[in-house]
């Protein structure tokens, strides 16, 4: 069912271009927002953009790393000088684990997943929060992981880089709790998206293995994030802040 739960709201999505951010970009935008877009990959980002207005709907680009501090504070200002505001933020740009134990990481690994999974929400969070402190309120959503509540072996880097988004969004809702600025994160199971098909490329076991682990017995749909996400950002849910959605298939249970 499509409504108009965010008519007229600006709806920011990094890593937008691909798998969940698209989903929820074209879900934000189905709903009657304007979508912004924020990714590295202009071209895939662009295409995004134009299937937007394809169906009558309202979205920008913006190239953005969120990794430099420059890229993330021009990409809200920008945002503020196109359409003024910015009411909701879904802070999804992340990269996946490579399957190794602790003691075979190499420095390089660390720095790019807790830079680009902690630290990049944590500087989009920054600058969005000046903004909607400005503007009397708003809502963000963090993408975090199943991953960020529990573990497994061979994902060590991913799950602490994933449990401190946890810890900054439960942190910064207390913090923004009396400032009208609701924060909580989505924890995605195994969703059939072009970054869960990586490995599978190098080793096809690796897919019946995955699914394996999944009670319901088949992966979740980047759009059943993406109604979370919706959910979690719109009136309905304007007495939930710091806290989680799990959607795993049954496989945090």
């Amino acid at each position: 069912m499509i409504t108009n739960r965010f008519q007229d709201k600006v709806a920011l999505v990094t890593g937008g271009n691909s798998g969940i951010g698209r989903a929820t970009a074209i879900a934000f935008a189905r709903e009657g927002a304007k979508v912004v877009i924020a990714a590295r990959r202009e071209n895939l980002g662009n295409k995004v953009v134009d299937e937007i207005k394809s169906e009558g709907g309202e979205a920008v680009f913006i190239k953005t790393d969120v990794l430099q501090p420059h890229d993330v504070e021009n990409l809200i200002q920008t945002i503020i000088s196109h359409y003024g505001r910015l009411d909701c933020a879904f802070n999804n740009a992340g990269v996946s684990a490579p399957m190794k134990r602790l003691l075979n990481t190499t420095i390089e690994e660390w720095d790019l997943m807790v830079n680009t999974n902690l630290k990049g929400v944590w500087l989009c969070m920054k600058y969005e929060l000046l903004e909607m402190i400005k503007h009397g309120g708003g809502v963000i959503v963090n993408n975090s992981s199943m991953a960020g509540l529990g573990s497994a072996e061979g994902i060590s880097i991913y799950s602490a880089s994933k449990h401190g988004v946890m810890g900054l969004t439960r942190a910064a809702a207390l913090e923004n709790a009396r400032k009208n600025i609701r924060i909580n994160a989505v924890c995605p199971g195994f969703i059939h998206t072009p970054m869960l098909e990586e490995p599978w490329a190098y080793n096809t076991k690796i897919k019946d293995s995955t699914l394996s682990m999944v009670p319901m017995k088949r992966f979740g749909k980047p759009e059943e994030i993406a109604g979370a996400v919706l959910w979690m950002c719109s009136d309905e849910a304007s007495f939930m802040t710091g806290k989680e959605m799990v959607i795993s298939g049954g496989q945090t249970v």
